[in-house]
């Protein structure tokens, strides 16, 4: 049977994402990241081409490593301003119906019993289409403008996520009974307190004693993103993710990422195949290979050098204008993102990265690789990523937007429906999890970690809700 090729597309609530200077390109729409229309606009095209959901990255800091400043940030528009990448996704909801929505939230930054709350009101809003991306921040200054001296260790903030996630998945699993709302008009009575508890959380970085302040929603845990490259990344998402967003230059370098965290999923006494594995990747097209080839090269000359290098100083933490250009890279370990120095300096052994190619490699697509000719071409090459590298599917970055999002429909979709590999139409689930694992498979899989919480089962002392809200003497507190 041929595999059914997934898509995401992939953006964020500002200018320049992927693409350093392509928003400089007539036919680019960026700058209206802050118009609400923007985003209807595009996730009424997404459904129309029936892509399984918009993906939505974030950062909590502004890259201001190259050259000591934000300086070529700011003028360049290099993920930044940024909105909150929340915000746009009910109004997208409302006008569509199957598309999913993986948002991009860091735990370490977050109160896990306030934002449970918000992943559970999106996912009542949406009808069960809500992901979390689980991120751990990579940014020092996200750290200092949120509390802190300097950003904590990249392990820490791995550690510091198992509590988040464990608090949240108490809460949603564990805190309210399915049997809870009663919704009786007649008794007056909509949840019954007997089966609703607190989950009596003490942790190390948390003490969350209350019930959930939401009801179950569709879901009720929204399905779990996670980036995870570096070893610690790979561990988390082993044993957390439902479904893993990997970068790679090839699809060999890929397929070493895929079998080892699909080995240690296995460990985690997980499913390794419950993993739905996806990849960043860049398509450039047209009608023909010659047209796309020259609609390549008209955009490599937005392209725009330094917003490169300072988006790559600011995910590794290595400001590349202070080394030789021509020199190659060499790994070193940061507290940054550990993905993208082992991508340009680690991942490929074949291939020497010098600060010169990394930049021109940066100008389009960012990290991912770049996909350029007509439908059949591109058709061939995306075939070889899934069987190569073993992977699901796909996040799709654009050059421009939603020009690259609407080439990807007009072109190489249908392509791919000729050959089996993108669906007609979306299938009959209705919730986003449904949509990985099958209808009436709304909920957590029994081997995900989260599953052990249903029913009240593994959560603290089992304490009185009333007290746990503060209102046990009949006033708040």
């Amino acid at each position: 049977m041929t595999k059914r090729i997934a898509f995401n597309a992939f953006d964020m609530t500002c200018i320049v994402h992927q693409s350093p200077g392509l928003w400089t390109h007539p036919d680019d729409q960026s700058t209206r990241y802050k118009d609400l229309d923007y985003w209807i606009e595009l996730a009424k095209l997404l459904e129309r081409g029936k892509f399984d959901g918009l993906f939505i990255a974030d950062v909590l800091g502004v890259y201001d490593t190259y050259q000591g400043s934000a300086d070529a940030s700011l003028r360049r528009a290099m993920q930044v301003p940024v909105h909150d990448p929340l915000m746009q996704v009910s109004a997208m909801a409302a006008v569509t119906e199957k598309l999913g929505f993986g948002i991009t939230v860091s735990a370490t930054y977050e109160q896990p019993y306030a934002l449970a709350r918000r992943f559970s009101s999106l996912d009542h809003l949406t009808k069960g289409r809500i992901a979390w991306n689980i991120v751990t921040s990579y940014l020092d200054g996200a750290a200092r403008n949120l509390g802190h001296a300097r950003q904590i260790s990249h392990d820490e903030r791995y550690a510091l996520a198992e509590e988040v996630v464990e608090v949240c998945y108490k809460l949603w699993e564990g805190s309210w009974d399915d049997d809870a709302v009663v919704n009786d008009r007649v008794a007056q009575v909509y949840a019954d307190p007997g089966k609703v508890r607190g989950i009596g959380h003490e942790g190390t970085y948390f003490s969350v004693p209350g019930i959930h302040l939401s009801e179950p929603s569709r879901q009720r845990t929204p399905v779990i993103w996670q980036a995870g490259t570096s070893s610690a990344g790979r561990a988390f998402a082993a044993k957390h993710a439902e479904a893993v967003f990997t970068v790679a230059p090839t699809p060999a370098t890929l397929r070493r990422y895929v079998d080892d965290i699909r080995r240690i999923a296995e460990i985690e006494g997980r499913d390794p195949r419950s993993l739905k594995i996806y990849t960043e990747i860049t398509i450039v097209t047209a009608a023909t290979d010659q047209a796309a080839q020259a609609k390549y090269e008209e955009y490599l000359a937005y392209t725009d050098y330094e917003g490169a290098l300072a988006f790559y100083a600011g995910i590794t933490g290595i400001d590349l204008s202070q080394l030789d250009p021509h020199q190659p890279l060499q790994y070193v370990d940061t507290d940054s993102a550990r993905f993208a120095l082992e991508i340009f300096s680690k991942a490929d052994p074949d291939r020497d990265w010098t600060p010169h190619e990394v930049a021109k490699f940066v100008g389009i697509g960012a990290m991912g690789p770049v996909l350029v000719g007509g439908p059949a071409t591109v058709a061939d090459q995306l075939e070889r990523w899934i069987d190569d590298a073993d992977i699901d599917g796909f996040n799709l970055a654009y050059a421009i937007t939603p020009g690259s999002f609407e080439d990807f429909i007009e072109f190489i979709v249908p392509e791919l429906q000729a050959r089996g590999r993108y669906w007609d139409d979306y299938d009959e689930a209705s919730t986003l999890r449904e949509r990985l694992y099958g209808v009436g498979q709304a909920r957590v899989r029994e081997d995900h970690p989260a599953a052990k919480y249903r029913g009240g089962q593994n959560l603290g002392a089992d304490l009185d809700p009333l007290e746990l809200v503060g209102i046990a003497d009949g006033e708040p507190n």
